[in-house]
């Protein structure tokens, strides 16, 4: 545990000493938010497109923060040889991971703590009991999609990497049901989605947040196999460098 706090402590120096990383982390969704939710171009799936919208733009900043862009810095990391220097030391690699997706939790916290207050602004409101489970949703595909960068980045060079984990990504968006209904799909993609961590992740923050009734039960085992499996097989195929 000293190790990963040790570690938590340095990856966070890291993120706060990057100010223009951080600011585009939480000034991105912010529009998003903001221009989806100001203009009527985006099918709502509900009575109320801001009920589908705020919990989905919380799922895209997930997405980005937690595989993209850690991913992609990571890889980096790789790349400059910075990562070789920490297999040095006893820090173990499923240690780095935990620590990494613990920084990325933090910053998804703020991300949070700006994106709710513009979803109320625009008439968006939080409805029944169950909004609570939305912080272990949070975690959970803080989990998945950290696993998912740090093993692309743990395996590929950077450029490769870099490549691969944007590309994934819009996959990821144009299926996961996100921004776009997953009704809008065909129905063996749309059947297919289902098993994607962008799908469950989308699914549950919008029934926690929006108590709307839906299944909790198969997304969230959807998702807890995501943020278990992925995360371990990422530490186990991790490369220094």
């Amino acid at each position: 545990m000293k190790r990963i706090r040790t570690q938590l402590r340095a990856e966070l120096m890291l993120i706060a000493r990057n100010g223009e990383q951080l600011l585009l982390t939480l000034v991105i969704p912010l529009i998003l938010l903001g221009f989806f939710g100001s203009v009527d171009v985006l099918p709502a799936g509900g009575d109320d497109p801001l009920q589908f919208l705020v919990p989905g733009v919380l799922a895209v900043a997930i997405m980005s923060t937690a595989m993209v862009s850690l991913g992609i810095a990571t890889g980096f990391e790789r790349s400059y040889l910075v990562l070789k220097r920490l297999g040095a030391t006893p820090l173990t690699r499923a240690e780095l991971v935990i620590a990494k997706i613990l920084s990325v939790f933090a910053v998804e916290v703020l991300q949070a703590a700006v994106l709710l207050p513009l979803g109320y602004a625009l008439g968006w409101r939080v409805s029944g009991t169950t909004w609570p489970l939305a912080i272990a949703v949070v975690l959970l595909g803080t989990s998945s999609f950290a696993g998912v960068g740090l093993l692309l980045s743990g395996r590929l060079r950077a450029e490769i990497n870099l490549a691969a984990q944007n590309g994934l990504y819009l996959i990821l968006l144009l299926l996961g049901g996100m921004i776009i209904p997953r009704d809008s799909l065909p129905g063996f993609l749309s059947n297919a989605a289902q098993a994607l961590p962008s799908t469950a992740l989308a699914d549950l923050l919008r029934s926690t947040l929006n108590n709307d009734g839906h299944a909790l039960m198969v997304p969230f085992i959807v998702l807890g196999a995501w943020g278990l499996a992925v995360p371990a097989i990422a530490a186990k195929r991790f490369r220094w460098s």
